[in-house]
């Protein structure tokens, strides 16, 4: 499998492919071998509550899943063996590993004068964002590659940017999907929705991103 995806990986860099405006970009090949294996669902360890928004990217997520399969399989555990509900707000770790959930309960609260004001960005070199809800409706932003900027110095682990609010993607996140921010990703979440209620409770999981 490692040998596979290496030649996956050159076959990217040989293709001279550039990042997509919002995600990273990879060869057809690549991207069907992803989508199978998230169908097939051998990454869910048991997990059955939520799968894939649309807008994660599944190349991603199958190459960080063959490189670190501990941690993923042990969040899919956890979430699924517990009440999600049930359980306080606050940081709980996931026994047995050194991933930490964060329980987070509160409103969506960036506004499209927010985002007009260039508030919210960040993206993150070690860590990938994986974030759940279990409870009401989130917004999410994610920037456009060709016109964002870092606003200031990488402070770990996050960036910030200068961004165009027109060539923003949103979207939203509702219970039943997951959304994972990689790298790649440059994102602003709890993004004001259309939803009646604003209240909301997400998950956010930081697994380490491996080179």
């Amino acid at each position: 499998m490692k040998k596979y995806i290496s030649i996956l990986a050159a076959l990217t860099v040989s293709m001279g492919l550039t990042a997509q405006t919002y995600t990273n970009h990879y060869p057809k090949e690549l991207n069907k071998l992803a989508t199978r294996w998230a169908k097939k669902g051998e990454w869910r360890n048991g997990f059955t509550k939520a799968s894939p928004a649309p807008t994660v990217n599944l190349v991603e997520f199958y190459l960080q899943y063959q490189k670190n399969p501990q941690q993923w399989n042990a969040l899919f555990q956890w979430l699924q063996e517990t009440d999600l509900l049930a359980i306080p707000a606050g940081r709980i770790p996931i026994p047995g590993t050194t991933l930490t959930v964060s329980v987070e309960d509160g409103d969506n609260w960036c506004s499209q004068d927010d985002l007009r004001a260039g508030k919210g960005s960040e993206s993150h070199y070690q860590k990938i964002d994986f974030m759940y809800v279990v409870r009401g409706t989130e917004g999410f932003c994610r920037l456009d590659h060709e016109t964002s900027t870092p606003r200031s110095d990488y402070k770990p682990d996050r960036l910030d940017y200068h961004f165009q609010y027109d060539r923003l993607e949103q979207f939203t996140s509702i219970p039943g999907t997951f959304n994972i921010m990689f790298p790649c990703d440059w994102h602003i979440a709890k993004v004001k929705t259309n939803a009646e209620s604003q209240n909301l409770r997400v998950l956010v999981i930081k697994v380490d991103y491996k080179l």
